[in-house]
């Protein structure tokens, strides 16, 4: 795709001109983050984003893979823009105190109850691509083109893009010539941040069944403990990044949980490991996914397993890399529109999927940042030096300002449309 010129006075003008009232858009944050639903239960966030579109006269196609909706309006000769956000929430209990935090507790795919929390960001995410839906709609006669949304499911478990591709999304739709996706972090309310290259790992995640001979706890010599095989892989396992990468790369390995028993006097037969790893080299990725293996089937050789161990990778997603002369181009205008509030972003060992929606039709694509921390927040908590103990993405306490945040995400997501569409 060509990348066309523009007037940074134009693209300003256009957004102050058009920005729609955000009243209505922090009522539907407020919703959104008082009502969260989990990966693959977005029933209701989906509707409200499918009928925001059908208001506005996009071509709208639901329960794509799942819950997911994408809104199509054709305005004209020009490139194919594809905005996306993502709409699922978190097992999480929100501790944040506010009036509008989080009660909702749902069943799982388990069947379990556990309570749900927009952690993440994603009800901002909704609620601005909303907004800068209207503000392009309003304005769509200054510029031509296509522009795609999507509200995509099940991100926070990495299969939603995937599941969408795979229901046809591009057979319902037209193939984009960029993909542009943003994320709220735990950065200064009203600063956007972006990068070329490296932005996020690529991740995978196994679950690991380990086969003891159960027994009675006075009787240890009776059994195979599964809980010593367990501890025993979960301390090895902190190895592999420090003994089998090279320093120089990015690895992480992480056991998110481990299970096993009932009773103290009771040595079970079973334990179930998760574990989680972060890379970004292709050739890294294998090295650790390979030693995490063959760790795991070597200490419950040498502890006398009665079976060897199962190992399921359950999820898994790639590395994200922004397009180089896409994140140029994104570069001058927001740093024309933004200003000193434009700031060189970090990789980040954390992982998405929205880039298979750019992957599967071989289009550019790029993540930004934007900021939710409230400014005196943020100011005191630098002052003090104590950035890391602010919340974070998936803490309990993670509480994005309302404003500036949104109408900073709304701006962008519009600013980054408009830097690609003909403007006339």
């Amino acid at each position: 795709m060509q990348l066309l010129g523009f007037q940074n006075k134009t693209v300003q003008a256009i957004i102050e001109r058009f920005r729609p009232d955000l009243g209505p858009y922090e009522s539907v944050y407020r919703g959104l983050h008082s009502a969260p639903e989990l990966s693959g239960q977005e029933k209701e966030t989906s509707l409200l984003a499918s009928e925001h579109l059908k208001r506005l006269e996009f071509e709208v196609y639901t329960n794509i893979g799942g819950y997911g909706v994408a809104g199509v309006l054709r305005n004209g000769p020009g490139p194919t823009v594809l905005l996306r956000a993502d709409m699922d929430a978190l097992p999480v209990e929100e501790k944040t105190g506010l009036q509008y935090a989080s009660r909702r507790t749902v069943k799982n795919k388990d069947g379990v109850n556990v309570p749900v929390m927009h952690a993440c960001g994603h009800d901002t995410h909704v609620a601005s691509l909303m907004g800068s839906a209207e503000l392009l709609h309003s304005a769509r006669a200054h510029w031509s083109g296509t522009l795609i949304l999507i509200f995509q499911p099940a991100e926070e478990e990495l299969s939603g893009a995937q599941a969408m591709l795979d229901d046809g999304l591009y057979d319902k739709i037209p193939k984009p010539d960029l993909v542009l996706a943003q994320h709220v972090m735990r950065m200064k309310t009203g600063t956007v941040s972006i990068r070329s290259g490296r932005l996020l790992t690529a991740t995978d995640a196994f679950d690991v069944q380990i086969y003891g001979r159960g027994g009675h706890g006075s009787a240890p010599q009776t059994c195979i403990d599964p809980i010593v095989i367990g501890a025993a892989i979960v301390t090895r396992l902190q190895t592999v990044v420090s003994r089998e990468v090279t320093p120089s790369e990015l690895a992480v390995v992480t056991c998110g949980s481990i299970h096993a028993g009932h009773a103290p006097n009771i040595i079970p037969d079973q334990l179930t490991l998760q574990l989680s790893v972060r890379t970004y080299d292709p050739k890294v990725r294998d090295r650790v996914n390979t030693a995490i293996k063959r760790i795991i089937h070597a200490e419950c050789e040498a502890s006398g397993a009665t079976e060897k161990p199962l190992i399921t990778r359950t999820s898994h997603a790639p590395a994200t890399f922004n397009d180089e002369a896409t994140t140029k181009a994104l570069k001058r205008t927001f740093g024309s529109y933004f200003g000193e509030s434009l700031v060189e972003a970090e990789p980040a060992a954390a992982s998405e999927d929205f880039s298979l929606l750019a992957r599967a039709v071989g289009a550019p694509y790029v993540m930004w940042m934007f900021g939710g921390v409230d400014e005196k927040t943020w100011d005191d908590a630098v002052a003090r030096d104590a950035v890391d103990e602010l919340p974070s993405n998936h803490s309990p306490f993670f509480t994005p300002a309302i404003q500036p945040t949104l109408r900073t995400a709304v701006d962008a997501m519009a600013v980054g449309a408009l830097t690609f569409l003909n403007l006339k």
